[in-house]
């Protein structure tokens, strides 16, 4: 079996390890509490531990499954809670999977495709046995707290390579590759907000169980860690509107270049036509037209053609058309 780590702790301390494969292994005591740390376990795997701890029959079916969002669900005296790990690679963000039961004095973890391990959290838990004495209640704020403030990072990170691309913004015009990697930056922010509703109300509802390892004390806890949900989620809003407003800028910029495209075309086309329409007059073949037997026309016609078109480059240059 995977087991990262299997510690029995009594008033805040390491008492020993837990062998569990042992059935003669002494069992947890009543001031005493168990933390097991699982990592990817086979199906399979987790039946002696449902026989050892005598875990809920749907909680360990409710484990086997994959949940793409949080949720908390009770089994009489029991709880069963999962909670989503992300990190951020490249442009995605990759998302795992956190479970944990939890009885009397009996939390179970189990961790799949997540990059941090629990091992920090351990060790600060043990390095405190006054926090460590609340018992398993405790451990699970401690991962939870430990897991949403994971989620900052992500946000912060992907807030920098918006504002980069929005001051790159100012200078240039964004490319297709910009603006691909703003959109999908904007879709990961929308599954990401969509994630942290649901952990929000896990928060919300083991905050106000009443069930013996829950007590008073603990609960404060899982409201702080809803209020770390609830300001990374705000983040994510504020950012979502930053990008909302990248778009506009970029579009606006766009049209700004394309506008003056037309009006440099425009001038063009109009200090063209004067050529066009004099000389296409004289091209034709007329024998009575103005000027036509004068030994300057043809002087006369190119100094008058010359004459407008430059009035109309200096028209359309005051009117900064060019």
């Amino acid at each position: 079996m995977p087991i990262a780590a299997a510690r029995v702790y009594s008033e805040g301390h390491r008492l020993r390890h837990l062998r569990v494969h042992d059935a003669d292994d002494r069992p947890v005591q009543a001031h005493q509490f168990a933390w097991i740390g699982l990592v990817d376990p086979e199906p399979a795997e987790l039946g002696p531990l449902q026989a050892k701890f005598g875990l809920h029959p749907l909680a360990v079916e409710d484990a086997l499954c994959e949940h793409p969002l949080p949720k908390v669900s009770v089994y009489g005296d029991q709880i069963f809670v999962a909670a989503r790990t992300a990190r951020l690679e490249g442009e995605t963000i990759v998302y795992g999977e956190t479970c944990a039961f939890l009885c009397k004095n009996t939390i179970i973890t189990i961790r799949r495709g997540g990059a941090h391990a629990y091992t920090e959290v351990r060790r600060h838990l043990e390095d405190a046995p006054s926090l460590l004495s609340h018992g398993v209640a405790y451990v699970l704020y401690a991962l939870l707290d430990f897991i949403v403030d994971t989620y900052q990072p992500i946000v912060d990170e992907i807030e920098e390579e918006v504002l980069a691309i929005e001051r790159r913004c100012l200078d240039a015009f964004l490319s297709r590759d910009d603006v691909t990697h703003l959109f999908n930056l904007r879709q990961e922010l929308t599954r990401f907000r969509r994630m942290l509703g649901p952990m929000e109300e896990v928060c919300a509802k083991l905050e106000h169980l009443h069930l013996p390892f829950m007590n008073a004390a603990i609960r404060p806890y899982f409201r702080d860690v809803g209020d770390h949900v609830r300001r990374v989620s705000s983040a994510i809003e504020g950012l979502r509107e930053v990008l909302s407003s990248v778009f506009e800028v970029a579009n606006l910029f766009e049209q700004q270049r394309q506008n003056d495209v037309s009006r440099r075309l425009t001038a063009g086309a109009a200090i063209l036509a004067v050529p066009t329409m004099i000389f296409g007059l004289y091209g034709m073949n007329f024998d009575v037209m103005p000027e036509l037997r004068w030994q300057y026309g043809y002087l006369v016609v190119v100094a008058v053609v010359v004459v407008i078109c430059v009035g109309l480059y200096l028209a359309f240059r005051r009117a900064k058309w060019l």
